[in-house]
């Protein structure tokens, strides 16, 4: 039987939002999707439904490294928006899709009014690489009330406190609802502890990222 590894959480990869402390100046809204089984069908589902105009979009879908590149450039091909695996430095922005690429962590970083990613080694949190909780974290902590979670189909728990740390921070966040899930494991996990502050279904996943302004 192989041995059961430790469950990291983001604590390794960066601290806490400092809660109470965060203040925000108004910037342009950004979405953090966190995805895992049954990801890659629903993503296309929502992406090619994505106008020009929507906000910037960042997305940790659970995936090996070698798979997120074709993975990022296949839905380019498909989305009115650009889609891409990212790379640090890249900046966040309306009508662009960028895709952590797997192995790493993707961390969200204020510049100023705009928001770039960076990409960082490190071990698995919450047994993931990338993490969706590291990734939401680092949303919650320089985004606040700018930022929209939204967690969707997957096994396990990962995300789920990072999306309790967005809405605490002021973000708005929703779980894909159970029905529409191939695996309602992350979203169950976020509701439980109240991390959503509503369910959604796929269908209305594309239609909530547009009317977002």
């Amino acid at each position: 039987m192989l041995p059961v590894t430790e469950k990291l959480s983001a604590d390794v990869i960066l601290p806490p939002p400092r809660k109470g402390a965060l203040l925000f100046t108004r910037t342009q809204p950004i979405v953090a999707i966190g995805i895992s089984t049954g990801g890659p069908e629903a993503l296309e589902k929502v992406l090619t439904q994505l106008s020009r105009s929507c906000p910037g979009v960042v997305i940790v879908q659970h995936m090996p490294g070698n798979y997120t590149g074709t993975f990022s450039r296949r839905l380019n091909g498909l989305c009115a928006v650009d889609v891409n695996e990212a790379i640090s430095g890249d900046r966040v922005k309306p009508g662009r899709v960028l895709i952590a690429p797997g192995g790493k962590h993707m961390l969200l970083k204020r510049v100023g009014i705009e928001y770039v990613v960076q990409i960082v080694d490190g071990p698995p949190v919450s047994r993931h690489a990338p993490s969706v909780d590291v990734l939401f974290r680092s949303v919650a902590s320089v985004a606040g009330h700018n930022a929209v979670g939204i967690i969707m189909t997957g096994i396990g728990g990962d995300g789920a406190q990072g999306l309790r740390e967005m809405r605490d921070c002021g973000a708005k966040t929703y779980a894909q609802d159970e029905k529409s899930c191939t695996v309602y494991g992350m979203p169950r996990e976020a509701m439980k502890l109240g991390a959503a502050c509503e369910e959604v279904t796929l269908l209305k996943v594309a239609e909530l990222i547009n009317g977002i302004r």
